[in-house]
Formats: structure tokens, C-alpha cells, sequence
């Protein structure tokens, strides 16, 4: 199969707004709001921030076959010198380049393609840069079959970067969100890089929403959606390539914020109420070691050993491990032993997390 040097430039030519489109990004617009507005309203944003992110470098990974647990995520992050697999080494990574990307738009406000190179970097942790070599090309998992070879040499691609920049930047007409799916099916076909472009690709769609202020802070992940639509999600974006089907792939994206966002609100509802459920419990059973920056910090760490308690002067060493033990005394939280080391882990956040 021939690459694709011929892909066409942003904006599309043809009507992206049908009545459909339209009729569905009312819907997915409300349910953005709506996420947004409550967000908002959190004490400590941080809780839902934290609990997200690392979800969503889960859901972003297992799409490209990377499979790992939520425990040996929160093990490793809390354990710096247990053994890491390779898998959950590159979840890591895809947190690490998430928050690098999250940092880079509230500094500067737009997206480039430096910005990109940057994120693709940390999530690779190799400087390889925009594909230099032809011969990349992409194949069914099934068949082996290629399905798509993207366009070739570095000038070209750089050249189809800076479309996408400024179609990403340029302010016009047409709604964010649809702009982000139209701007989402370009990355992948420019294809960029020699590895890491779906995960880059959905990075790139939360720091747009990020840089529209459409959230304010980085809670609203479309890999969790994808997983479950996996093969409608690969075939329309075919589509586009071979019956310029921007509509079907249009819908598909918005639905996915729409439900993404529902979601989302029901999880942080639910991270929230159990929040503040914990704190009446702590207050009733525990009251002389209640304080409410305790409760939020093992909202914020669902495995934890209290080191960021510590480093903030909170307590000492010995004070934290005594309210651990005091709270898993009345089952808030539950100790596990890791080698000479004790973790504690948030449980009912846990399961919730899982789900």
C-alpha cells in the first residue's frame, strides 16, 4: 500500500456541521458543562485530578495492547525501588508525558508542534523525533494486513504538523469539539512518529480541551470509551482515509465525550460522597487524630506510605504511621506489607476506581 503523501490539509472541505452532528454536540456540550461546573465545586480538585489520570494512562495503554493492573500501577508508584515490569513502566511513562502536556498548555496556551515532539519524548523516553526513515505502516493485529501506510518523509510530515497547529490555534466558526474529533483523525494519519502516536494522540485531545477552557482542570479521558468501541473506533477512522466519512467519525467522537463525561460526573459524585462520608466517620470514631488535610491526602494517594505527609511537615514519620494505623483500625484504610516497607491502601477508593 502506497503512503499517503496526498492527505489533504486541514479544515476539511466538505459540511462537517450536519443536523446530526449538531443535534449530538448539544448533547455533548451539556454533558461537558455540567462535568466542568462540578468539578469546580470540589474542596481539593487534586482528589479527582489524581485518581483520573492515572485511569487514564491505564485505558490509553491497553489500547495499544499494553496491559497492566491497578495494583502494580499504585505499588509502583509508591515504592521506588520495587521491580517494575515493562508494561506498567510504560503506563508510568504515559502519566509522566500527560502532566508534561497538562503543564506545557496552562504555560503557554496553544498547542505546537515542539509541544508534541516534547510529549511524544516523554512518553517514549527516546529523543527519536518526527519519522526520518519510510517503511513505517500499519497493519491488522489479526490478518497482518496492512491498512494504512502514512505519509513519508520528514519534510512532508513537519509540513502537515503545522497545518495541525494552526488548525488547533486559529480561532473560527466551527465548534472545539468537533474540531478536536477532525483534529484527532489528522494526528493519527499524519502518523509522526516512529511509536507512540495513539497514546500522543490522546493526550493531545485533553490539553484542547484544556487550552478551550472547556475544563479547567485535566479530568475528562475518551480512552476508556475507545477500549470498549475499539474496532468502530479503528474502522471509522478508515473510513475517513478511503469515503472521506467525516460524519459517522464526527458522531463517534462526541458521543464518546458525551458518555465519557456522564461517567466522569458520576465517578467524581461518587469519589466526593465517599469523601465525605469518611470524614463523619474519622470525626465520630477517631476524633482526636481527625483533620481534614489527613483525609483528603488518602483520597488523593489510593496506596500510599505518607512520604508527601512528611515532606509537607504535616506530621513526623512516627505520628503518620500511628493515624495509618488508627484508621485502618476502623477499616478506612488496610495495611499490606511490601518486602521491609508497609503500604496503606485506600480500599473503598480502590474498588471504586476498578470498576
Amino acid at each position: 500500500m502506497e503512503a499517503n503523501n496526498n492527505l489533504k490539509k486541514l479544515p476539511p472541505i466538505k459540511n462537517i456541521e450536519t443536523i446530526k452532528i449538531l443535534k449530538q454536540l448539544n448533547r455533548s456540550s451539556r454533558a461537558l458543562a455540567e462535568l466542568k461546573a462540578y468539578s469546580e465545586l470540589i474542596p481539593n480538585k487534586e482528589i479527582l485530578i489524581s485518581s483520573l489520570a492515572l485511569q487514564e494512562a491505564k485505558a490509553s495503554s491497553e489500547i495499544e495492547n499494553i496491559i497492566t493492573t491497578n495494583d502494580s500501577l499504585y505499588k509502583a508508584e509508591v515504592m521506588q525501588n520495587i521491580k517494575i515490569d515493562v508494561n506498567t513502566k510504560e503506563v508510568l511513562n504515559y502519566k509522566e508525558a500527560l502532566w508534561k502536556g497538562v503543564e506545557l498548555i496552562k504555560d503557554r496556551g496553544f498547542i505546537t508542534t515542539n509541544m508534541i515532539i516534547d510529549i511524544q519524548e516523554a512518553l517514549e523516553k527516546n529523543s527519536g523525533g518526527i519519522r526520518k526513515i519510510p517503511g513505517t505502516a500499519l497493519k491488522n493485529a489479526i490478518t497482518d494486513e496492512v491498512v494504512y501506510t502514512p505519509p513519508t518523509g520528514e519534510n512532508l510530515i513537519r509540513d502537515l504538523l503545522k497545518n495541525l497547529e494552526d488548525y488547533y490555534n486559529i480561532e473560527d466558526d466551527v465548534d472545539p469539539l468537533i474540531k478536536l474529533a477532525i483534529a484527532h483523525y489528522q494526528f493519527e494519519a499524519i502518523h509522526p512518529f516512529y511509536d507512540g502516536n495513539g497514546r500522543t494522540g490522546r493526550i493531545l485531545n485533553i490539553l484542547y480541551l484544556l487550552k478551550e477552557n472547556l475544563l479547567d482542570s485535566p479530568i475528562l479521558y475518551l480512552s476508556s470509551y475507545i477500549i470498549k468501541h475499539k474496532n468502530q473506533y479503528y474502522k471509522l477512522l478508515e473510513e475517513i482515509t478511503t469515503k472521506e466519512n467525516w460524519e459517522d467519525w464526527v458522531l463517534f467522537i462526541l458521543k464518546a465525550i458525551e458518555i465519557t463525561s456522564k461517567e466522569t460526573l458520576e465517578l467524581a459524585k461518587n469519589i466526593k460522597k465517599l469523601l465525605d462520608v469518611t470524614i463523619e466517620e474519622v470525626k465520630e470514631k477517631l476524633p482526636k487524630i481527625y483533620k481534614k488535610e489527613l483525609i483528603e491526602y488518602i483520597f488523593t494517594e489510593t496506596y500510599t506510605k505518607g512520604n508527601k505527609l512528611v515532606e509537607q511537615k504535616f506530621a513526623t514519620r512516627k505520628t503518620v504511621t500511628k493515624y495509618f494505623r488508627e484508621l485502618e483500625s476502623i477499616g478506612v484504610l488496610k495495611s499490606e506489607k511490601l518486602g521491609k516497607e508497609t503500604i496503606y491502601i485506600n480500599t473503598q477508593l480502590f474498588n471504586l476506581l476498578k470498576k
